[in-house]
């Protein structure tokens, strides 16, 4: 069943902050493999002019996926989750995740499209620091796949 184009522009409250903390960074560069001394040494990102390490760029999937998670759960939208595989991600960066931002993320609907029985929906999460300032946006495609035929 085809989701509701009504949708389509909804914007979802804030999230709670996320404080990134230096070790979930380094974790998270450990994971994807990036070496970059920046993830890990203080003394490395602050050569670079930034007052602490930063993060890799796809850091911020793991908030803005989160965030998405209040699309996901509205259930007037009618999203069947156990169908969803997550489609394609992009971010648009004004400046890096750096150790000790607290973010807040608040998604908004951008598409529904039904295309041979699947449901898409693309959501974009606009990041900001406690401070209010933009640090990334992030877009984010859902595919619920259609049901199998019996």
């Amino acid at each position: 069943m085809a989701l509701d184009q009504s949708f389509v522009g909804r914007t979802y409250p804030p999230t709670p902050a996320y404080e990134v903390g230096r070790e979930k960074i380094r974790e998270f560069a450990e994971a994807v493999g990036d070496a970059n001394p920046a993830y890990v040494e203080p003394e490395a990102a602050k050569a670079l002019g930034y007052p602490d390490v930063i993060a890799p760029p796809t850091f911020v999937f793991s908030i803005t996926f989160k965030a998405a998670g209040q699309v996901v759960r509205d259930p007037q939208l009618g999203l069947d989750y156990s169908r969803v595989v997550h489609g394609d991600q992009k971010f648009a960066y004004t400046r890096p995740v750096r150790a000790g931002d607290r973010l807040t993320v608040t998604s908004t609907i951008e598409t529904i499209k039904s295309l041979a029985g699947n449901d898409i929906v693309d959501v974009r999460g606009e990041v900001h620091d406690e401070s209010g300032e933009h640090v990334v946006t992030a877009w984010t495609k859902l595919v619920a796949r259609a049901a199998e035929e019996a």
